[in-house]
């Protein structure tokens, strides 16, 4: 191979409060099929991706082996334990891939395995981007206007659509700067931040990141009528 590894990096971590069920939405059964299979499933037949790694907590590791026993999943190679927050088990799993002796420096596509409707194309051009640019940021334009409201209440001015795009994953940079990334917010004492993105302009608030087009069928599953969506999509995706 003339390139360096791509391996992903699907962080499966959360709890799911929001779905309001006792299974966290990434195990979820949905026609058939756990959610974070049709995830891998798409990584795996992406001729560019090389290695998929999961980022769970410790109870599912069986499960998640399973599902991608059962998927024919081949890419699969190991979970890493998830930590208290979002920050905590993506640092866990940057620890995770630094051990593997037999990677110096991949590229690392980090992804919500509650993303399971990502396409080979989002795949593409976001892997496109990040050899052109160094780094690649999934998002989609905005189409809807945005109001500003202080209570919640009313609202108190407005944001032009044109400048907003919303960010989707996966996100993409080599693993060498994803650790110095971490080591700033430790640095910072950065453990909260609401993602990858976030972080990123929270500690390192000049760096450029460069726009990768995304897709409205590449959202997360967050709360209960997202799945009634899903089971739409995927319906529509058999009789295709």
């Amino acid at each position: 191979m003339d390139r360096p590894l791509n391996v992903v990096l699907l962080l499966a971590g959360g709890h799911g409060y929001r779905m309001h069920s006792t299974c966290p939405k990434q195990f979820m059964e949905i026609a058939g099929e756990p959610v974070i299979s049709y995830t891998m499933q798409t990584f795996e037949r992406h001729p560019e991706t090389d290695r998929i790694y999961v980022v769970c907590n410790p109870e599912w590791f069986d499960f998640v082996e399973e599902a991608a026993r059962k998927a024919g999943i081949r890419k699969f190679r190991k979970s890493f334990a998830a930590g208290q927050s979002s920050i905590d088990s993506l640092r866990n799993g940057i620890e995770g891939l630094s051990a593997e002796s037999d990677m110096e420096n991949p590229t690392v596509l980090t992804h919500e395995a509650v993303r399971p409707l990502i396409s080979d194309d989002i795949i593409t051009l976001n892997l496109r981007t990040f050899r052109t640019y160094g780094n690649a940021v999934t998002a989609v334009k905005s189409h809807e206007a945005y109001m500003i409201s202080r209570d919640g209440i009313s609202s108190a001015g407005s944001i032009p659509r044109e400048a907003l795009h919303r960010a989707q994953t996966p996100l993409t940079f080599c693993l060498n700067e994803l650790k110095e990334i971490l080591r700033k917010a430790d640095e910072t004492n950065n453990r909260q931040s609401q993602s990858l993105y976030t972080l990123i302009t929270e500690v390192f608030p000049e760096k450029k990141l460069y726009i990768s087009p995304g897709s409205e069928r590449n959202f997360k599953l967050t709360l209960p009528e997202d799945v009634e969506t899903l089971q739409a999509l995927l319906a529509c995706r058999k009789k295709d």
